[in-house]
């Protein structure tokens, strides 16, 4: 199959109101998940005494050992020096809206109180885990981050290309290897269990309203399921140059993506007009550009 191809495009809608780089959209979903990173903490991490991953681990550490303030604030102090480098090293907009997260979270963990009379510590790690990372995710599907290592992994992964897995994972590792000076090893393995469930939701949650299925159908009958593309399912789709090895023939590969509502329905038209067409699908995550998502700019 050739590189070349060209791009046939449905007549949709010429305008499509883009919510992503909105303030409300944004400031709403860091609210929304600042009250789940919350609840997660406040009402079964802490009263476990779990160390959560991250700044906020280290700060509910830091009130295990002093018992002065509460983990909401001593979060929000060591925020401090870190939202001084977002201001220099990022962006403003980043800069504001992490100052947001923190400030909500801070706020949030001293007026909400949900109980959750979870006893059991391997269920409580787990559902922290689940309430956490779910929250964590809605935040980081904004403009902003949940504040934090969030800021200095963003600036490193923009500036260096360090992954912000690795960076996670060097400072945990020194986090944990603290906490065992404080806590038993049963607390530091129950704490393990909720970040690793934590990272596992997060990033379920980032992805979950990412999914797309990159779509390749080599058919003698392209062109006509490309109209249908175009004006039924008003998805814009491309030609590629494909010559079969058999044939020694030049044929037109049509490929498109689509997400897992459109996939069902993208497979009937094209064996409603070609039940010999071959139809290829590939799992891909982000796709950017053209009437799919925007990429984001901090």
């Amino acid at each position: 199959m050739s590189g070349t191809g060209r791009s046939i495009l449905g007549k949709g809608p010429s305008f499509r109101f883009d919510y992503t780089y909105s303030v409300w959209w944004n400031l709403l979903l860091i609210a929304v998940g600042s009250i789940f990173v919350t609840i997660g903490i406040k009402s079964l991490a802490v009263p476990h005494e779990f160390v959560p991953g991250g700044l906020f681990g280290m700060a509910t550490l830091i009130y295990y050992v002093t018992e002065y303030l509460s983990p909401g604030w001593i979060f929000f102090l060591l925020n401090i020096p870190i939202f001084v480098m977002a201001w220099v090293k990022v962006s403003k907009r980043f800069f504001y809206y992490s100052g947001f997260a923190v400030l909500a979270t801070t706020v949030f963990y001293e007026f909400i109180n949900v109980p959750i009379p979870v006893e059991n510590q391997l269920y409580a790690s787990v559902a922290s885990g689940v309430i956490v990372g779910f929250g964590a995710g809605i935040v980081l599907r904004s403009l902003g981050s949940n504040g934090g290592l969030d800021v200095v992994a963003v600036y490193l992964f923009q500036r260096f290309n360090l992954g912000i897995g690795k960076f996670y994972l060097a400072f945990n590792a020194i986090l944990y290897s603290l906490s065992l000076l404080r806590l038993p090893p049963d607390l530091i393995i129950a704490s393990l269990i909720m970040v690793f469930v934590t990272s596992v939701v997060l990033d379920n949650t980032l992805s979950m309203f990412n999914q797309r299925k990159l779509v390749f159908i080599i058919s003698d009958m392209a062109d006509s399921i490309s109209h249908e593309i175009l004006y039924t399912m008003q998805q814009s789709a491309t030609f590629l140059t494909g010559f079969g090895a058999y044939t020694r023939k030049e044929k037109n590969v049509l490929m498109t993506v689509v997400n897992n509502v459109q996939l069902k329905k993208l497979e009937e038209i094209t064996f409603g007009h070609d039940q010999n067409a071959l139809f290829v699908v590939e799992n891909t995550f982000s796709v950017l550009g053209s009437s799919f998502s925007r990429r984001k700019i901090y």
